[in-house]
């Protein structure tokens, strides 16, 4: 009888593990998901530091989790805001209409970011600067269907320092998103979704938790300092703020995750009655990654301190929460080039550029074209390597968009880029059947007035030092794109995978329709049990059918799963 028990018992376990691999957001199997996007992390990044990775931080994903090694951006705008966007709706720019950071806008005449929005105020911080908000969203997240599907019950909430990277996550209905104040480091949020900080945030600010990361020094593994976040001055002479500073180290994503921690303690996470989505936007690869490129020590140094702070991350929440409770995906919002001096160091041509340089040339370009004594711009901004076009310029000389942006393009050519789609044009879907074709396709957007997207040279970057990305070359599109959790099967997959792909499998699992404006495909080689189609490839066609996942994929290793029910 004992042993007829023992054997029943086991089998109630393995049939609810089973279960619970399949998922369902209304009975909060799992209790909790975790996104993590790095910002400037690009996709060969895993490979290239493996064999210095800990236990428990990226080896979860590369040993206990379904790996995909080739995933890329399928536009060409691979910048911050259009990154997040991008994971949380599944689709791209020409679904979710956002195409930059920032923009012009012709009716205020100025340049207005992703996501302000001068109907809300910020909170938490003194600021008379309008507040922010995802309004500029044409499309919903999965945070918005997870929460629509479970009638609100799940409980849905962004983290960056960023507050596009935070905002742009959590969606229209998310509960909260909060980000940095750059200059003190207060954790701050909007009006949009809250009058008051919660008391928990409250108290975090005023605990002066910043405070302890300033006049720390930054070494790498063998002692050596790298850094440090003494105060200091900018080059106007200013005083550099807690963004600047400690955002270029390590120290910003310790910060981070503190206050996530605090923010799964303190909301709840995982113990309500429907599944909670947590997305967090580590921002301080990218900070650090503008200044020194991928290929220094320092953004070496950085990657092996990520590494360590997602076991640290993982250790708690299987304290918390139990891994076995909770699925995890990781990503990156976009790539980075190499610093231009390490290409020509290798006879590659790159370059660096100067955009308000470069913006000078165009517009004396355009002037010696169509009328030198005009007295304004016919480019208001150049952020390289797209142009925001002055309608009132062109409306003085009577010519209209699609000839107003040819006019421009031909000027970008004449500066350097090898090729330019207008605004006009992608709103026609008039673009070459081609690969770069599609990629301009999927980077459309209406918001921003007139504007010209130019096709850069390869590792060439528009800023005087440093490095950048807003490509559409494979060290700007290749992202990682892992997930861990019970229904993933272990391995390195070879298929083709974009960041598109993401939110449809976490919606397909979950039970809950995907968000609305998806184009994205299930990664079903990557299911436990694995459900392998003739063709798994999109209605697109944009994937292989005939590729295989690489080397022998095996089950989730339980034993590996800490805390929690199994």
């Amino acid at each position: 009888m004992k042993f007829r028990l023992r054997w029943f018992a086991v089998l109630l376990v393995c049939w609810g593990l089973v279960s619970f691999s399949f998922g369902s957001a209304y009975n909060a199997r799992p209790k909790l998901i975790v996104v993590i996007v790095i910002d400037q992390f690009r996709g060969d990044y895993l490979e290239r530091y493996r064999d210095q990775f800990g236990e428990g931080g990226f080896r979860l994903f590369l040993d206990h989790g379904a790996y995909f090694s080739d995933c890329n951006y399928d536009y060409a705008n691979t910048r911050t805001a259009p990154g997040h966007a991008t994971l949380l709706t599944g689709t791209y720019s020409s679904g979710h209409g956002i195409h930059a950071n920032e923009w012009w806008d012709p009716q205020k005449k100025r340049m207005v970011t992703s996501v302000q929005d001068e109907r809300t105020k910020i909170v938490g911080a003194a600021s008379n600067g309008p507040g922010a908000s995802p309004h500029n969203l044409l499309a919903d997240t999965l945070g918005d269907e997870l929460k629509l599907a479970t009638q609100g019950k799940a409980r849905v909430f962004g983290i960056a320092l960023k507050d596009r990277a935070a905002i742009l996550s959590a969606g229209f209905a998310g509960d909260g998103a909060y980000w940095i104040e750059q200059k003190t480091g207060a954790w701050i949020t909007s009006t949009y979704y809250r009058n008051d900080l919660p008391k928990w945030a409250q108290d975090f600010n005023s605990g002066n938790r910043a405070e302890k990361y300033w006049n720390r020094e930054w070494k790498n593994s063998s002692g050596n300092r790298l850094r440090t976040t003494t105060p200091r001055k900018t080059k106007d002479g200013s005083v550099a703020g807690f963004y600047e500073v400690v955002g270029a180290t390590p120290f910003a994503n310790d910060f981070e995750f503190e206050f996530a921690k605090e923010l799964v303690v303190y909301e709840k996470l995982g113990n309500g009655p429907a599944t909670d989505l947590l997305i967090i936007g580590l921002s301080g690869n990218d900070i650090l990654g503008h200044q020194v490129g991928p290929d220094s020590p320092e953004s070496q140094a950085m990657v092996l301190a990520t590494d360590h702070q997602l076991a640290d991350l993982f250790n708690y929440l299987g304290r918390q929460i139990g891994l076995a409770n909770i699925w995890i995906a990781l990503s990156a919002d976009h790539g980075v080039s190499p610093l231009p001096s390490v290409a020509k160091s290798l006879r590659i041509p790159a370059a660096n550029f100067t955009s308000d340089k470069l913006q000078v040339q165009l517009n004396a370009a355009l002037k010696s074209k169509l009328s030198p004594a005009h007295p304004g711009e016919y480019v208001k901004i150049l952020k390289y390597p797209v142009a925001w076009v002055n309608e009132e310029a062109f409306a003085a000389l009577k010519i209209k968009e699609e000839e107003a942006e040819r006019d421009v393009g031909e000027a970008m050519k004449q500066i350097g880029m090898r090729g330019y789609y207008t605004r006009w044009q992608l709103a026609q879907g008039a673009v070459p059947n081609t690969e770069i074709g599609r990629k301009y396709l999927h980077s459309y957007s209406p918001h921003g007035g007139w504007y010209v997207m130019g096709v850069p040279a390869p590792y060439t970057v528009g800023i005087p030092n440093g490095s950048d990305h807003g490509s559409p070359y494979t060290y700007d599109t290749h992202v990682p794109l892992a997930f861990y959790g019970l229904p993933f099967q272990t391995g390195t997959y070879r298929t083709h995978a974009e960041p598109v792909d993401l939110a449809v499998t976490f919606a397909s699992l979950l039970g809950i329709n995907g968000p609305t404006h998806s184009v994205g495909r299930v990664l079903t080689e990557a299911l436990a049990p694995a459900h392998r189609a003739e063709d798994s490839g999109s209605p697109t066609g944009r994937s292989n059918p005939h590729s295989k996942p690489s080397g022998e994929v095996k089950p989730v290793d339980l034993s590996s799963v800490q805390g929690g029910e199994r």
